[in-house]
């Protein structure tokens, strides 16, 4: 059978299928049984990531009684218009989302995807931490669970500390162990390149590991805060299982000032890095102004999670139709 005779088929087995039925169902009933609404957002909006390390896609809108077309984002996540629903007073809130990102494909990348994403109101992170391994524990019958360190993490695996060491000497590790020339690097870089090709690959072996205490300049839309080490760190976590990154969660940042000058802080690195700025979302920085609860949430992939409950080796093995054959 020829390629053009078999693509037209499913990506995902029939069984499979029946499996992501199957999860999409328990989720539904953990969340019933902790009283979190389900809710739905767009999956278009006026404003994009403006995160330098993710690609929005774009998308026009016109006629039909618009005065004028509307260049539109395809959301990387449903974060934001989440967040609002935070602010108008909706309370603790979920929701299975199709995200998009442009540029990613992989064995655990599809540039169309299913984020689990959710708030919860006056949870702190570790509360939020608790959360996330008890559902990922009942989909993946998993009961060990650890968690340990960003900077920890480096000193075990890399002897450095990603906080204090030279950059020259990351940039020279960063070269070293993955054969990556990293003379241009910046820290983040260095340590996103040793992370990724050393360290996350080695995690949540027998266990659910997270890792908390990422530098300040990865914090993104969490709040930052004092380790016990005198360095400023985000306050957020990650979560692996089996060398998968599943889920990142925030101690969710609520000061709207300070949420807009991380957004034009990332616009200036994306014109620094020659990439194309984004519209900054100024309904959100609304909302926060508003106001809106002090909260925790995350983002768990839906797929990558699915991935591992089916014992499947790629993605595409779980989702319907994959990119090539959309």
């Amino acid at each position: 059978m020829t390629q053009k005779q078999s693509f037209w088929k499913p990506s995902a087995s029939i069984e499979n299928l029946r499996l992501r039925a199957d999860l999409l169902r328990h989720i539904r009933n953990f969340f019933e049984e902790c009283g979190v609404l389900e809710v739905q957002t767009p999956v278009l909006g006026r404003a994009g990531s403006t995160d330098a390390y993710l690609s929005s896609m774009q998308s026009r809108c016109s006629g039909g009684g618009l005065n004028e077309p509307l260049d539109l984002y395809l959301q990387t996540s449903p974060e934001f218009h989440m967040k609002r629903l935070l602010a108008a007073g909706s309370g603790a809130i979920w929701q299975l989302s199709t995200s998009f990102r442009n540029g990613e494909y992989s064995e655990r990348h599809n540039p169309e995807f299913a984020m689990l994403e959710w708030y919860q109101p006056g949870y702190d992170l570790h509360e939020l931490m608790a959360e996330v391994q008890a559902l990922i524990s009942e989909v993946l019958e998993v009961e060990r669970f650890s968690c340990q360190s960003y900077r920890s993490l480096f000193r075990q695996h890399l002897d450095v500390d990603p906080f204090t060491s030279e950059l020259s000497q990351l940039q020279r590790l960063s070269h070293d162990k993955t054969g990556i020339t990293a003379e241009d690097l910046d820290r983040d870089a260095c340590c996103d390149l040793l992370m990724s090709g050393c360290i996350e690959p080695l995690l949540g072996r027998d266990e659910i590991t997270f890792v908390i205490d990422y530098p300040a300049s990865q914090a993104a839309l969490a709040k930052v805060k004092t380790d016990d080490e005198g360095d400023q760190v985000a306050a957020r976590f990650e979560c692996y299982y089996q060398g998968i990154e599943l889920a990142n969660g925030y101690h969710e940042l609520t000061d709207a000032k300070e949420q807009a000058k991380r957004f034009a802080a990332d616009n200036e690195q994306r014109q620094a890095l020659s990439l194309p700025t984004v519209t900054v979302d100024q309904y959100l920085i609304d909302a926060l102004d508003s106001g809106i609860p002090e909260c925790a949430g995350v983002a768990l992939g839906f797929d990558r999670l699915l991935m591992l409950k089916a014992g499947a080796e790629r993605l595409s093995d779980v989702i319907s139709f994959s990119i090539d054959r959309a």
